[in-house]
């Protein structure tokens, strides 16, 4: 390990970041450094500008992604060589504001029914019956799941911040079963090393494949991966009845302005907004005069 990406991860370190987030920000600055082949201390904000573009127009990056690797670089220079570093100078890209697909409730239980196996529908119910994020999902415990309480417990989720979310009875039910054949110790769905069962989190790719699986099986091409999965969740709890804040709550969300998102997903609140047409009194279009119709030359 280099000196400098030892200061790096140490920096991220004692600001409590989530393995995933050191992961992805120690990459990014391996692969700005790698770009123009030399150390990443001896380049400058020219350089990070010349990069955006590279990964914008050659490697075709959406701006999620160039985002996030800039604010990478960024941490590298501000908070790692304690250098400065305005924002103007070097601004993130602009994001567009799309709305995700959602899946309905039909294809929801479809995805879970065509599961090749116990051990995959357990993930898929879970997902989709907690909202949780795939990460938060792969860390659960075996005594995160309170079945007396009725209620799964989230330990350090994103921004190391824990929530409970109501346990269905469904879901107790298959993961009660799940347990008894699978019998985990520590993680309720474990991983392996060299194919031999382990108590270590299930690796995030495995989450992904259970999903693709059954998508396939199900016959289902929308998007259907984990957040798919926690999108639906979102959505539905929100046509069930449940209001916004406590919806932020269940989903872990920091900040509302994240969860009014689902607002724009959900029929019932779009229906029960109604329609300013709807309070006034027009005439009917057959009173009206018809213009002389325009002849073709």
């Amino acid at each position: 390990m280099t000196q400098l990406r030892k200061m790096m991860l140490e920096e991220l370190q004692r600001r409590n970041y989530s393995q995933a987030t050191v992961r992805a920000y120690l990459h990014a600055v391996e692969a700005f450094a790698e770009y123009f082949h030399t150390q990443p201390d001896r380049l400058g904000l020219e350089h990070i500008r010349t990069w955006q573009a590279h990964l914008f127009h050659d490697k075709k990056l959406s701006a999620n992604t160039v985002t996030q690797m800039t604010a990478a670089v960024r941490f590298f220079f501000v908070r790692t060589l304690r250098r400065p570093y305005p924002v103007d100078a070097v601004p993130y890209p602009k994001r567009p504001r799309r709305l995700p697909t959602v899946l309905t409730q039909d294809e929801a239980a479809r995805l879970i029914n065509a599961a090749s196996n116990l051990f995959h529908r357990a993930i898929l119910m879970t997902l989709y019956a907690t909202g949780m994020r795939r990460a938060e999902v792969c860390n659960l415990k075996v005594s995160d799941i309170d079945s007396p309480q009725m209620v799964v417990h989230v330990r350090n989720g994103k921004g190391a911040r824990d929530r409970d979310i109501p346990l269905d009875p469904k879901l107790r039910e298959t993961l009660q079963e799940y347990w008894r054949w699978m019998r985990p110790n520590i993680y309720l769905f474990p991983g392996t090393i060299k194919n031999w069962r382990a108590d270590k989190p299930i690796d995030t790719k495995v989450v992904w494949e259970a999903c693709r699986q059954a998508a396939q099986r199900a016959g289902i091409t929308k998007p259907a991966g984990p957040h798919a999965l926690r999108h639906a969740f979102a959505t539905h709890r929100l046509e069930s009845g449940c209001d916004l804040v406590t919806l932020q709550t269940l989903l872990g969300h920091a900040n509302i302005r994240h969860t009014t998102i689902y607002l724009h997903l959900s029929q019932r609140h779009l229906r029960s907004a109604g329609n300013p047409l709807d309070n006034v009194d027009v005439s009917s279009p057959n009173e009206i005069k018809r213009s002389r119709k325009l002849i073709k030359k």
